[in-house]
C-alpha cells in the first residue's frame, strides 16, 4: 500500500494543507507525565510525530513511503525519522515508553504488525492506537455533507484500506491489553480555502491526478468551484470523527 503513497503532491498536503487534529484525539488519550522515549509508526509526512512532542523526551516516526517524509524537518523540526515497515521495526525490544499509530495499522498485516509493536513497548508503557474520519460533516448543515458524496463520486477511494477497530486487536495480539476507548469528534473553524486545501490533499484526487484522469489544476478548478456553493465567503465549523485507544502489555 505504500505506493499509494509515494507522491510528491501527497507528501506536500499532508505535511502543510491537513488541519492540526492529531495532537487533540492525542490529548483524550489522557496520558500521564512525560515519557522517555516515542515511536510514531506509520508517521505519513510527519504531522503525527509532532504532535508527540510535548509528550516525550524523545521521539522517532517511522514510514514505509520515503517520498512522504520530504518535508519532516519543517513538519517536525528536531525529530528523528526512518524508513521502516510496521511489521519489522528496526528497534531493540522495550525500546519505548509510549508507542502511536494514526490510522496506520489499517495497511499493515496485523499478525505481524502487532507482535512488532507490543515487542518495542516498555513494561510499563502505552500504546495509544487513533484514527479519524474524512470531515465530511459540518454543525451548519447538510450542504458539506451532499458535496462530500459528491467529491468521492467524482474521485473514487483506491483499494487497500479496511476499517479497522482497535478493539478487536487483542484478539489477534494477546499480549495486548486494551484500557481506554474513546469516540471523540475534532471540531475545526474551516474557510473555503482551507477545506480545499485539505480535501486536494486526500488520496482519492492524488490517485485521479496521477492515473491522468484530469490535472492537478482541474481537481483544483473543480473543489473550488463546487465548495465556493457551500461556504460562500464564510467558514464552517467541520467534524472530523474519530477514535482513540489505549493499550497496555498484557499481564
Amino acid at each position: 500500500m505504500s505506493g499509494v503513497y509515494d507522491s510528491a503532491d501527497l507528501a506536500r498536503g499532508y505535511a502543510f494543507d491537513r488541519p492540526a487534529v492529531h495532537h487533540r484525539l492525542l490529548a483524550a488519550a489522557r496520558l500521564a507525565g512525560t515519557a522517555r522515549r516515542a515511536l510514531d509508526v506509520g508517521c505519513g509526512a510527519g504531522v503525527s510525530t509532532a504532535a508527540l512532542r510535548p509528550l516525550a523526551a524523545q521521539v522517532i516516526g517511522v514510514e514505509p513511503a520515503a517520498a512522504m517524509l520530504v518535508h519532516r524537518d519543517a513538519v517536525a523540526p528536531g525529530t528523528s525519522f526512518a524508513v521502516a515497515r510496521a511489521e519489522a521495526l528496526p528497534f531493540p525490544d522495550a525500546s519505548f515508553d509510549l508507542v502511536t499509530a494514526a490510522g496506520a495499522l489499517n495497511y499493515t498485516d496485523l499478525t505481524r504488525s502487532l507482535p512488532q509493536l507490543r515487542r518495542v513497548l516498555a513494561p510499563s508503557g502505552r500504546l495509544v492506537v487513533y484514527d479519524f474520519s474524512e470531515a465530511r460533516h459540518a454543525a451548519e448543515g447538510p450542504a458539506l455533507n451532499t458535496w462530500f458524496a459528491r467529491f468521492e463520486q467524482r474521485f473514487p477511494w483506491p483499494p487497500g484500506w479496511r476499517p479497522l477497530d482497535p478493539r478487536d486487536l487483542p484478539g489477534i495480539e494477546p499480549g495486548l491489553r486494551l484500557l481506554d476507548y474513546r469516540d471523540e469528534v475534532v471540531a475545526v473553524r474551516m474557510t473555503g480555502e482551507a477545506y480545499q486545501r485539505y480535501a486536494l490533499s486526500e488520496v482519492n484526487v492524488d490517485r485521479a491526478v496521477r492515473a491522468g484522469v484530469l490535472s492537478r489544476h482541474d481537481a483544483r478548478t473543480w473543489c473550488e468551484q463546487t465548495l465556493a456553493e457551500v461556504f460562500g465567503a464564510g467558514e464552517l465549523t467541520v467534524r472530523f470523527p474519530g477514535h482513540v485507544a489505549t493499550f497496555v502489555l498484557a499481564r
